[in-house]
Order: structure tokens, then sequence, then C-alpha cells
């Protein structure tokens, strides 16, 4: 795959199933006028596609917008039925994934391989770009060796490059049946933020700072402390 940044994206229809019904969606539909960020991959449903490609762009999608980006697509070559069945798995809502069923924009970007060892047929090489009024602006190629290499393309490359800031981990120490887990996982959620829950039991608590008691919240590895001091933290950003 050659690096054509500085070039518009190929014009192209794709097919889209939406509501039971079929709805033409043009390259003017996706990318006149906008600012997108697209990753492109060798199919729906597989490993590194599922289980990192999707979630990270999915994950950071509100420090994309921040960063000027208009939308967030993914681009495979899968039809439209099996792109909207993944999408409905990955709950990456804030995605857009768009089937090019027939290969025929990933053709026109020049990332058209052949898997057909691996029995996929013609499949998209993976890359990443920014999209500006269907300009390419910046294209991330990952490197031609052997299998399947994932280097470039990931959000977190991308967003560096967008001058964005991924949002600090978030760790919250739970246990089940906790009133101020809840509290604290629902504070969370209203204010867009992930977070990984551990499911912990006396002996983590005990090692953690603090007095023992859930929840605990660590953000950027920094101890934040229980609910109240969650509260106080998010008020104050």
């Amino acid at each position: 795959m050659e690096n054509i940044e500085g070039k518009q994206v190929p014009n192209v229809t794709f097919r889209v199933r939406e509501n039971d019904e079929w709805k033409d969606v043009t390259t003017d539909d996706i990318f006149a006028n906008k600012t997108v960020a697209v990753f492109s991959l060798p199919g729906a449903f597989t490993p590194t596609c599922s289980s990192a490609h999707v979630p990270r762009y999915n994950q950071l999608a509100a420090s994309f917008k921040a960063a000027g980006v208009d939308a967030i697509v993914c681009i495979s070559v899968n039809d439209t039925f099996v792109m909207n069945a993944w999408a409905e798995d990955q709950h990456a809502d804030n995605v857009t994934f768009l089937p090019d069923g027939n290969g025929e924009f990933t053709e026109g970007m020049g990332a058209l391989v052949d898997k057909g060892a691996i029995g996929f047929g013609k499949r998209s090489w993976r890359y990443s770009m920014v999209v500006k009024n269907k300009t390419i602006d910046k294209l991330f190629i990952e490197p031609n060796k052997p299998g399947d290499p994932y280097e470039v393309s990931d959000a977190d490359t991308m967003l560096a490059y967008l001058g964005g800031k991924a949002p600090d981990d978030i760790v919250l120490f739970t246990k089940f049946g906790c009133g101020h887990c809840a509290r604290a996982k629902r504070m969370l959620a209203e204010a867009g933020l992930s977070f990984e829950e551990v499911d912990s039991n006396p002996r983590i608590l005990a090692a953690l700072p603090g007095p023992g008691t859930t929840p605990q919240v660590f953000v950027g590895g920094q101890h934040i402390g229980g609910a109240d001091e969650l509260a106080s933290y998010l008020s104050s950003k």
C-alpha cells in the first residue's frame, strides 16, 4: 500500500442496510465538509480487530471529538449484514461501521490484498487515516510484514497526531451489593468515562490505600478515594 496523502478518497457508493431497508451511502455523505478518523481492517469478528482496534477508537471517541474530529469510521471488506452484526456485538456506538462489500473503496485506496491463504479472499490491508473534506490529511499504513501487523493504525497514534490527549485510565475496586460502588459507577457513566472494575476481596482491599472499604477509585494510577471523593474529583473537572 502506497502513501497517498494529499489525494482525495475514492468516490464510491456503499450499500448499507438500515432498519431493514437498503440505503446508498456515498463518499460525500461520509467525508464532505467533515474531519473524519478512518480505520480499515481485514475483517469483522477477527481477533485483533475485535479486541483492540474497534474498542479503543470507540473508547477514545470523546477525545477525538475534542481534537476536532466529526466522525469515526470503520471500513472492512464485509457485507452490511456482517458489519451490522459486528457493530451490535461490539457495542461501539461511537463508531460508524461502513461495509465495503465489493472492495471498491479499498481497491481505490490501493489497500486490497489477497488473503486467500487463510480463506478470506480479497480483504483490506490494515491502515488508518485522517480525512479532511474528502482529502487524505494523514495516512498510517501498517508495515509490510507477514501476518496482520498492528503497530501504527491504532487510535492512540492517531489521537497523538491530532494533538489530542487520551483520558487517564480509571480503575474501580468494588464488591457485590455495594451501594456506594453502584453510585460511583453511575457517576462515571454519566460523565462518559470508561473504567475497569475489579471485584475485590478483603485481601485486595487491605493492600490498597484508604480505609479498606469500597469503592476505591484510581485515576491514572493516582488514588482518588471512595464515592464521595470521586464526586469531588469529577466536579472539579
